[in-house]
């Protein structure tokens, strides 16, 4: 399988998709649109992972690839291709697919759970997961489910975690199964202010890196995700 993946900052990257990606013998190339590097021809993928960042959905103005990113992510999934959005992504994907996109009542940072949706047990991708995943978050934005999507995931702060589109080729993200204890750190050294922010989802540093064992699972479910999208 041939991965693209949509890069918007130096610190969020695919991260542990890298180690699956190397582990099963698939290509992983990216477009670090921070660097204003190209899109790739939608014929050399079939795999479109789109990242996350700080930025919204709507700072158009302040970063002009946004705008050809969308348009892309719209003929990525017109074209039929498997496409994987995570956090930032998956609210641009639910924002080409016509869902509003807009400030959640809290921002999510650090380990908390979500619960998967009565409409999960149909799901292609996610049917045998745990009803309850610790997974990690940080976004403040949040998006309605587009007409066509299937609710997958919600959790206590965030009505909407994540979403299915055409029978599972295409699924949507709130939280990070892809994050390691580097990228995590990473995270933090570039985004540190918002820690500084008092909120009921909102962790210190240090009980985010606290247990190792925490990202271990997460591979887990990461590893198990990456392995049914490859099967479709």
């Amino acid at each position: 399988m041939r991965i693209h993946y949509l890069q918007h900052v130096h610190f969020e990257d695919p991260a542990n998709i890298f180690k699956w990606a190397k582990e099963k013998g698939h290509s992983i190339k990216g477009s670090r649109l921070f660097f204003n590097e190209p899109f790739p021809d939608i014929d050399d993928f079939d795999l479109l992972l789109v990242m996350g960042g700080p930025m919204g959905i709507y700072d158009e103005e302040d970063f002009p690839f946004l705008k050809e990113e969308k348009r892309f992510i719209e003929k990525s999934i017109s074209r039929g291709k498997k496409v994987l959005g995570i956090c930032l992504g998956a609210q641009l994907i639910a924002d080409v697919l016509g869902g509003k996109v807009y400030k959640n009542r809290y921002k999510e940072i650090g380990w908390f759970p979500v619960f998967k949706t009565k409409e999960a047990k149909n799901s292609r991708i996610f049917s045998d997961f745990p009803d309850k995943l610790d997974v990690f978050h940080w976004h403040g934005d949040t998006f309605e489910i587009p007409q066509g999507g299937k609710r997958i995931f919600f959790s206590e702060g965030c009505e909407n975690q994540g979403f299915e589109y055409n029978s599972g080729k295409v699924i949507a993200l709130q939280f990070h199964l892809e994050t390691t204890q580097e990228s995590a750190k990473a995270l933090i050294e570039n985004s540190i202010e918002e820690l500084k922010e008092k909120g009921k989802y909102i962790q210190p540093p240090e009980e985010i890196l606290s247990n190792g064992k925490r990202f271990a699972e997460l591979e887990n479910y990461l590893f198990k995700m990456m392995d049914k999208i490859e099967k479709i």
